[in-house]
């Protein structure tokens, strides 16, 4: 029996355009694409111990690859327990030469940082629809995001 990918509503991104979500948990992947974003790529290696409360149904990096405009990049998702922080997800990039931190800040928000600069703050409602409220650079303010950081985050 097969099922259909679980595709979430296009979210509008201000400075990226439209970004599609894709997740199919039969063959393990979550893409996200866009006109304005290169493709991003997470998949899960065959026949991986599956953990139901994980939307890509593990955390275990040995078993997670990541791709970003076709680029493998070293991911690294902390276990996730009791704190917000063990949910945090670390991305070093070789593309790039920089890294990235996606962690939890609250119930439904997660920020993204790059090289310990803040790019933005991404909302999840809960119902499939993810927001994103990018930094602008300024005096004091984060790194201005550029298209490879809104696939990573």
């Amino acid at each position: 029996m097969t099922t259909d990918p679980f595709v979430h509503a296009p979210a509008e991104d201000p400075f990226f355009g439209v970004i599609d979500i894709e997740l199919d948990h039969e063959r393990g992947t979550l893409s996200v694409s866009g006109d304005g974003v290169p493709l991003a790529e997470l998949r899960r290696a065959p026949d991986t111990p599956l953990e139901t409360y994980v939307p890509i149904e593990t955390r275990d990096p040995a078993r997670l690859t990541l791709f970003v405009d076709g680029v493998e990049e070293v991911l690294r998702p902390a276990k996730g327990f009791l704190t917000r922080r063990s949910y945090r997800v670390e991305v070093t990039s070789g593309a790039r030469r920089c890294g990235y931190v996606l962690e939890p800040d609250s119930l439904g928000t997660s920020r993204l940082l790059r090289d310990g600069r803040p790019l933005g703050v991404f909302t999840s409602t809960g119902d499939g629809k993810v927001s994103a409220d990018w930094e602008e650079k300024g005096p004091g303010s984060g790194t201005a995001p550029e298209t490879y950081d809104a696939s990573v985050g």
